[in-house]
């Protein structure tokens, strides 16, 4: 077993995840609803309302066709659940391909939900985007590596940093986010390696998804480390629930009980 951590007591805010670099590793979880949220409020230091709602929520194959509206209504759930992490809000596919869209729907987003910032796919062809919003008081989570976004343009999905030629590209792409004023940079489906030039350039925080143990901090999606998705399990998630087969063997237990009268009960009733 390991040692149990403190629970988190405060607001987490940003600056509060700038000082973690370096210091302490940070954790987040995505969260699609008030109910998950609340379970997850004072655990992680971070949420995202990630357009992988898409898939665990909708059942989609991918996160393409995820709209701004569904990310809006997401995050105002998740920011009626928790009170304590840092919330981002994962701009989705097609809603942040000019700076001046980028900005009208990332205000929208401030304005309809209390989330404190927004995450952005793309390395430096992203930098003007991601600047335009910096520039406008939104904060950026930038994100690099494997994008999701990115998957039919790039023909699904591929580990990134093999060579030190794609860990200088990572590198460049990570030091363009940080000049253009990100906050921190998801850094996903990278080889350690590339993972840790990339962390070590940075004055800011890297959160790393199968990017080995040598980012700043790490995320992973909620329904897949609790073992609820199960359509497939990449490499890098660790299951530390299996949710599925709780929920089916509860499932059954109460089909049972009503099959042969035995719910509800005398304690049950009125």
């Amino acid at each position: 077993m390991s040692m149990q951590t403190p629970k988190i007591d405060k607001r987490v805010t940003l600056t509060h995840i700038a000082k973690m670099k370096g210091v302490e590793p940070i954790t987040m979880v995505t969260a699609y609803d008030a109910l998950f949220a609340q379970l997850f409020d004072g655990e992680v230091e971070m949420i995202l309302v990630g357009d992988s709602l898409n898939m665990s929520f909708l059942g989609k194959e991918d996160t393409l066709s995820a709209t701004m509206e569904q990310m809006i209504y997401h995050t105002q759930a998740v920011c009626n659940g928790a009170k304590l992490p840092l919330i981002v809000l994962d701009m989705p596919f097609g809603s942040y391909t000019t700076p001046e869209l980028a900005v009208k729907n990332a205000t929208r987003a401030y304005q309809e939900t209390s989330a404190q910032a927004v995450k952005i796919e793309g390395g430096k062809e992203r930098a003007s985007i991601v600047k335009a919003l910096t520039q406008n008081s939104i904060a950026v989570l930038g994100h690099i590596g494997l994008m999701p976004q990115f998957l039919r343009s790039e023909g699904g999905y591929k580990v990134r940093g093999r060579t030190q030629e794609d860990i200088d590209v990572l590198v460049e792409d990570a030091l363009a986010l940080e000049e253009a004023g990100a906050f921190a940079i998801v850094v996903e489906g990278v080889k350690a390696e590339a993972s840790k030039a990339i962390t070590q350039a940075l004055r800011i925080p890297t959160i790393g998804i199968g990017a080995g143990n040598v980012t700043d901090g790490q995320v992973l999606v909620w329904s897949d480390m609790f073992g609820f998705f199960e359509s497939f399990k990449p490499k890098f998630v660790k299951q530390y629930l299996d949710g599925a087969k709780q929920i089916r063997q509860g499932l059954a237990e109460y089909r049972d009980e009503v099959k042969s009268r035995a719910f509800p009960s005398e304690e049950y009733s009125y």
